[in-house]
This record gives C-alpha cells, sequence and structure tokens, in this order.
C-alpha cells in the first residue's frame, strides 16, 4: 500500500504591519544574498558595503524570477533573466539593460517590493506592512529589543522550526500547565512538585503582563539566585503579535528574555528566543552551560509540537479551560481586535488566576 502524504495542519490568520525576526545578521554578507520566508512572502535579505542591511520580496516585479537567482555586487541586485539592477533598501531600479534611446521608459519609476529592515540584538528584523498598503510612508512601530539593565552582559540565542501554526506555538508558549510534563528534569521540575499558584495579571497596550511575583520554587534554575541574598522577582509580559518578555530581578543581578513565535506560512511557524544576564557573571562556562539547557529545554517544547501536529492534521475540535487556559483566550480576543481594527482589550483591569503546576 503506498503511503499517501497527510495533509498540513489547519493554517492561521495572520497579522501583517508589524515587526518580525528573519534571521541571524551574522548570515548576511557583503556581496551575498540570503533566502527567508516570513509569513508566507519570500525574502531575500543582504548587506551592503555601507553596512545597512536590507529585505526584499525575492521576487523580480518584470518576469517573477526569484532575484536571489541573480547577482549582489554589494551595492545593487540584479536579475539573472533580463539584468534589471535594483538598489535593495529602497527597491528601486536603477538600470534596464535592454533600454535604448528610443525609449521613454524611466527605469526609476519602477519598484521591486522592499521592506524595513534593522539589526537589533543579533537578528535582522523586517516590517512586514499590511497587503495593498503600497509604498505610503507612514510613522513605524519601534523595532522589538531586549530588555537590558546594565553595560556589561553576556547573551545566547536558539532557534527551533516547528510544525504547527503561529497560534498553536503562541499559546504553548504562554501555557503555565505544561511545565511539569513536557519539561520534566530534575534541572527543572518534576510532576511530584506540582502545587496551586496564584498570579496576578494586569492590562498593558497590545497585551497583557504576569506582574512582578516571586518565582516559582519548583523550579532550579530560580533556586540558583537565592545565592546572592536578595529578593527575586520576576515579571512576564505577552505583546502582539508575537512576543513574549521575562525579567528576573535579584538587586543589581537581572536575567532578560525575548521569545517570538514568527509565522513562517500560515501553517508553519519558528520560536526565537534571545537572553542576556549579568548573574554569574564572571563563573567560567555559564553560557555554553545556559545553551545546552537551553536548547534542550526549547527541544521538549518542539518535539511536544511534532506530535500535537500528528493529531492538528485531522482539524479536532479544541477547548479552552479557566484559569489555566485564560492567557490563551486572551491572546486570541487580542489577536482580534487587532485584526478588526479596533482598541478592545479583553481585560479591563488586574485579575487573579490560580492552577496547579
Amino acid at each position: 500500500m503506498v503511503e499517501q502524504p497527510m495533509p498540513a495542519g489547519p493554517p492561521a490568520e495572520l497579522i501583517f504591519g508589524d515587526w518580525y525576526p528573519a534571521l541571524r545578521v551574522s548570515e548576511l554578507r557583503i556581496g551575498k544574498m540570503t533566502q527567508s520566508l516570513l509569513l508566507g512572502v519570500p525574502l531575500v535579505l543582504g548587506r551592503k558595503r555601507d553596512g545597512r542591511v536590507f529585505a526584499m520580496r525575492d521576487l523580480c516585479p518584470h518576469r517573477g524570477i526569484p532575484l536571489s537567482a541573480g547577482w549582489f555586487d554589494g551595492e545593487n541586485v540584479q536579475c539573472k533573466y533580463h539584468g534589471w539592477k535594483f538598489e535593495p533598501c529602497s527597491g528601486q531600479c536603477t538600470e534596464i539593460p535592454s533600454l535604448t534611446q528610443f525609449e521613454t521608459l524611466d527605469p526609476g519609476k519602477i519598484y521591486a517590493g522592499a521592506y524595513p529592515c534593522e539589526e537589533r540584538d543579533g537578528y535582522a528584523w523586517v516590517y512586514l506592512p499590511e497587503p495593498g498598503a503600497g509604498r505610503s510612508a507612514r510613522q513605524l512601530p519601534d523595532v522589538p529589543e531586549l530588555p537590558k539593565f546594565s553595560d556589561r552582559y553576556r547573551s545566547a540565542h536558539l532557534v527551533a522550526d516547528l510544525p504547527c501554526n503561529v497560534d498553536h506555538g503562541i499559546i504553548g508558549l504562554m501555557d503555565p500547565a505544561h511545565g511539569p510534563f513536557v519539561h520534566q528534569a530534575w534541572w527543572w521540575r518534576s510532576r511530584a512538585s506540582i502545587h496551586e499558584k496564584e498570579k496576578h495579571f494586569e492590562p498593558i497596550p497590545e497585551g497583557f503582563r504576569m506582574s512582578s511575583h516571586a518565582p516559582s520554587a519548583n523550579s532550579a534554575p530560580y533556586k540558583l539566585l537565592g545565592v546572592y541574598g536578595e529578593p527575586i522577582t520576576t515579571t512576564i509580559d505577552f505583546v502582539l503579535p508575537n512576543r513574549r518578555y521575562e525579567t528576573i530581578r535579584a538587586g543589581a543581578k537581572w536575567f532578560s528574555s525575548l521569545t517570538t513565535v514568527t509565522p513562517v506560512t500560515p501553517s508553519t511557524c519558528r520560536i526565537d528566543v534571545i537572553a542576556a544576564w549579568n548573574v554569574f557573571y564572571n563563573v567560567p562556562l555559564v553560557t555554553p552551560i545556559a545553551k545546552f539547557f537551553g536548547a534542550r529545554f526549547v527541544r521538549q517544547d518542539q518535539q511536544t509540537m511534532i506530535e500535537q501536529a500528528q493529531g492538528l492534521r485531522y482539524h479536532p475540535g479544541l477547548m479552552l479551560i479557566d484559569d489555566a487556559d485564560k492567557p490563551a483566550k486572551w491572546y486570541f480576543a487580542l489577536k482580534q481586535a487587532r485584526l478588526k481594527g479596533t482598541s478592545e482589550h479583553p481585560l479591563d483591569g488586574p485579575v487573579t488566576l490560580h492552577w496547579r503546576s
């Protein structure tokens, strides 16, 4: 019997008009083009001789061939098919080799797709406007950035592809009840450590905040910070379209992370984690140790999503419960308000939730 390929999981409606991390800037070289895919949009990225990074739609406006099939000399991207050249930051056409003195076409009036692109925290962030928005200039939101609280710190990043849509990736990211099951480990927590918890939330623009609180006593990494003899607090923010910020403080010592779940296509996504800290700054091997355990933690989530995707391909009916799934409900409400262009917020003030984990 020939095994038939299983259909893709359900797609999600995507939020345009915001910044998304496309790739690590370490992948960008002068004179080299690198492909990426964001929200189903094919991109080609690179770095010009002056150091600026760029992101173009990876399609020539002439005949639709990918621009990445052509050449980049550090100043202009040239199409392989007919040699059209484009300034990559603006997308403006600079040359059409086939034109003669008898033609009146002005190449400068032709533009390939080009998107705002900025470097932050080692990532190339790309702003993808609403479809049909055209080239109208308007004030863009700030490029997301990892909060840092001292000049000296160490940092690390992790990445994992997920075979599910961005909605499932995000509600998995904010789910407070899966820890003792998905992340069972001597260095994190076990089922035996499950106990009732009370957390306070408050609304913030485009999201919500788990208010500053003492972190879970059944998580080994938090216990390590006790060596500083200072009260330990953690604050977690979720901000549309896809960002989770966590800040842990112990006096002058701190750890912060920014986790994004970025839609690659309507049915798949990618998780990126960038973290910075000054805790244990002078302890040897802290960074490789942190990356080792962090990678294991992310792989546990990735494996769970791979397994979940097997079931989601059959489009099952799903359910969300109170209180552990309340943040997921808030996310869906915030997303719908954003898509509809309204200012509705699911929280009208502080809320207290209880669950066991």
